[in-house]
């Protein structure tokens, strides 16, 4: 027998749905997409939106406080862990179950900037899953028994898994001694941080007042009108604070370079990063610069034209990888490298910086110019498409006071790199000064001047 309370919910998924549906029709006849992200206000609340008229939508929370804002170790893990638990009206057993009746999927996560809380689902679903991330963000309960019994195990397996990778240690390390603070918060919460001082549910529960207030956070859909957002994130956010918090603070960052060597049995890594700009300076240069360094191919079967998977290809045991990461105010262009011993890592660090040297001293070829410039440009509006990733960053620059990634433009910043700027940006690299970060065997594994870096 089916109770009345069930009727009466599918009647009100029912109505929500057919008035979703007019609201999305009404937002294609209002405006065309322009296929990139556009940011309006929405009652004091920062709302992005894309509209690429498709069947599901991706709708986040993107609050500015990652680990960069965090009052103290582990808040920005548990405030993220807390998402989409008993809220004032939902249990989450209840939140858990209507969620799945209508094929939606809940995550959260955070980044060194971001706590980013997403909902994807039919975009018919709109009204319920905008009502249900404006719950979370202004009304979850942080029970103490949720933290111990359900957050605190779950955390302790990450910081296991976390331990168990020398990589992202190595890379959060590098992080440390280039930023020290702020950007040099760890991203992980690693076995040795001594959170149980810090975490608690009432330290998180007044985390999340600060990180949800309307200032401080920003609506994000891809799949979505203007007009329906509009429509929907008024009411539904209501609940939030219109007042920002003093408690998220982070100084302009600032570089420094140096050197940090930690011991493990886990396995083994080096990383060498050095300072790029931020989305406040974006410079095309580095992001070319670190696909011609590159290290994986996107051809099956052959090494590629990256100068790095070349050199991976001759110390088979090992993996090297360049990424340029852009942060608000900062950037760090980092090789990656890992290895099945520790001799393997060496062998890789020497032929990596060889590598970079290479390109400062003007020896790339025009054609693996082009192949890098379109690589670093295919890469860039690829990372646009539907993905946590573009929600994310979206969101995140709209909160640091940038415009939301354009393609037109970008595509033209590409263009614009020549042979002659990434000679130029190369050779400052090289000559300035480094961060350097090994784990592992600390016995075989190199000092940064050994593979010819300043730190």
């Amino acid at each position: 027998m089916i109770s009345r309370t069930a009727v009466s919910r599918a009647s009100q998924l029912a109505l929500r749905r057919q008035s979703c549906a007019q609201a999305q029709v009404r937002g294609y006849a209002a405006a065309a997409s322009s296929g990139t992200f556009e940011t309006f206000d929405v009652a004091g609340v920062s709302v992005v939106a894309k509209d690429g008229q498709g069947p599901s939508t991706k709708l986040a929370v993107v609050a500015k406080a990652g680990t960069r804002y965090q009052p103290a170790p582990g808040l920005t893990a548990g405030l993220e862990a807390f998402a989409f638990k008993n809220t004032a009206k939902r249990s989450a057993l209840r939140l858990t179950r209507e969620t799945e009746l209508l094929g939606g999927q809940l995550t959260s996560y955070h980044t060194r900037e971001a706590v980013v809380l997403e909902a994807s689902f039919l975009r018919e679903h709109l009204p319920y899953f905008t009502e249900l991330l404006g719950e979370v963000v202004a009304e979850t309960k942080f029970d103490k028994h949720e933290l111990d019994e359900e957050i605190l195990p779950v955390l302790h397996i990450k910081q296991e898994k976390y331990a168990a990778n020398p990589l992202a240690i190595a890379v959060d390390a590098a992080h440390s001694v280039a930023f020290h603070t702020g950007l040099g918060e760890a991203v992980n919460v690693s076995t040795t941080s001594p959170i149980g001082s810090y975490l608690s549910s009432s330290a998180v529960a007044a985390l999340s007042t600060a990180a949800y207030a309307r200032p401080n956070f920003a609506v994000v859909a891809d799949g979505a009108t203007q007009v329906a957002l509009s429509k929907w994130v008024e009411p539904f956010f209501k609940g939030t604070s219109a007042t920002p918090s003093s408690q998220l603070s982070s100084a302009a960052t600032k570089y420094y370079g140096g050197q940090q060597r930690i011991e493990s049995t886990a396995g083994n890594a080096v990383v060498v990063a050095f300072p790029t700009s931020g989305l406040n300076a974006p410079d095309a240069a580095a992001d070319v610069l670190a696909a011609l360094l590159g290290g994986s191919s996107s051809i099956k079967w052959t090494p590629g034209f990256s100068l790095l998977a070349k050199a991976a290809a001759g110390i088979p045991g090992s993996q090297i990888t360049a990424s340029n990461q852009v942060y608000s105010d900062a950037g760090l262009l980092t090789i990656e490298i890992a290895g099945l011993t520790a001799t393997d890592v060496r062998k890789a660090a020497d032929a990596a910086v060889a590598a970079l040297k290479s390109i400062a001293t003007g020896t790339v070829s025009k054609e693996d110019l082009t192949k890098a410039i379109a690589k670093a440009k295919f890469d860039a509006l690829v990372s646009q498409e539907p993905s946590s990733a573009a929600v994310t960053a979206a969101g995140t620059a709209v909160l640091h006071g940038a415009k939301p990634f354009q393609p037109a433009t970008v595509s033209k910043t590409f263009d614009a790199v020549t042979a002659d700027k990434l000679k130029t940006l190369a050779k400052k690299l090289v000559d300035g000064k480094a961060s350097f970060a090994a784990v592992g065997d600390l016995h075989v594994l190199p000092f940064a001047e050994d593979v010819g870096v300043t730190v």
